[in-house]
């Protein structure tokens, strides 16, 4: 992240992190209690009907009793990254100078642990703001290997989680994510690269190409986010830590014959030495 007290200008620091300059100098503004609250409705419509766009969302806010404007739904859902007719946030825009890569997974049979790694950004709303959720996930177990939490969509969390999950469990021979702009930096691709890792991307607006990501999202929200309502980003990291430890070593999923992601993580990896 930026350090003011670095020996390094602002400047250089902002674009070796791919940062805007200006941002450096940007003071939020509080969002609005009922902005929060309507960001909060807002979510749970969209995990429920991914298909409604803005006009849809209004009239389901004004069925609850909430008087709100068209373009005021739309600035909401712009600033939460959310879509009609895909059922994840868009949360980052691609970038055109980055280089995308193509998506290396049609018609594979994933069968075992380290095959494939995945990983997406989602929307966390809390009880007075948001914040940003990354995961890395192993396809064939859906188990979660690191995730990070982050006030902004810049790429050093993503990078962080990415890091962590090879120093405990190794390298993935492919790595699969969205176009997003966090994921085509050269600060994501470098490390994958310098793993000998190969690198897949979805095609534009495929989400089904990530759907395993997807269904992780569903669950995180509608089993811990919603039910909490977590009042900081230290909160939700607390709370967040004991559900992905219930996700990996309790929950069985039906896709996985009803066992858990660890049990299946464990007996489908190569004899290979997992630091966790």
């Amino acid at each position: 992240m930026i350090d003011p007290e670095h020996v390094l200008p602002l400047t250089r620091q902002s674009r070796i992190l791919e940062l805007s300059r200006l941002s450096l100098y940007y003071e939020a503004v509080p969002t609005s209690e009922r902005d929060v609250q309507l960001i909060l409705l807002i979510d749970e419509i969209h995990l429920k009907y991914p298909f409604y766009g803005i006009r849809r969302i209004r009239n389901e806010l004004r069925d609850l009793g909430y008087e709100v404007g068209r373009d005021h739904v739309s600035t909401l859902m712009k600033k939460m990254g959310i879509r009609a007719l895909y059922p994840k946030p868009k949360l980052s825009k691609p970038n055109l100078e980055h280089k995308i890569y193509p998506y290396l997974l049609r018609d594979m049979e994933i069968t075992r642990a380290n095959q494939v790694w995945a990983s997406d950004i989602t929307y966390i709303p809390m009880a007075k703001g948001f914040c940003y959720l990354v995961a890395i996930m192993d396809w064939a177990s859906r188990r979660v290997l690191a995730w990070r939490l982050s006030n902004t969509l810049d790429v050093s969390f993503c990078t962080a989680a990415l890091e962590e999950a090879i120093r405990k469990y190794g390298t993935p021979e492919i790595f699969n994510t969205d176009q997003g702009s966090q994921f085509t930096s050269e600060a994501f691709t470098d490390i994958l690269i310098g793993n000998g890792i190969g690198i897949s991307m979805d095609g534009k607006g495929r989400w089904v190409d990530n759907v395993f990501v997807e269904r992780l999202w569903r669950s995180v929200k509608y089993e811990d986010i919603h039910l909490r309502a977590y009042g900081s980003i230290a909160d939700a990291r607390r709370g967040l830590t004991a559900y992905f430890e219930f996700y990996n070593k309790r929950r069985r999923h039906q896709g996985l014959d009803y066992r858990t992601p660890d049990e299946v993580y464990l007996t489908t990896l190569p004899h290979i030495q997992v630091a966790a």
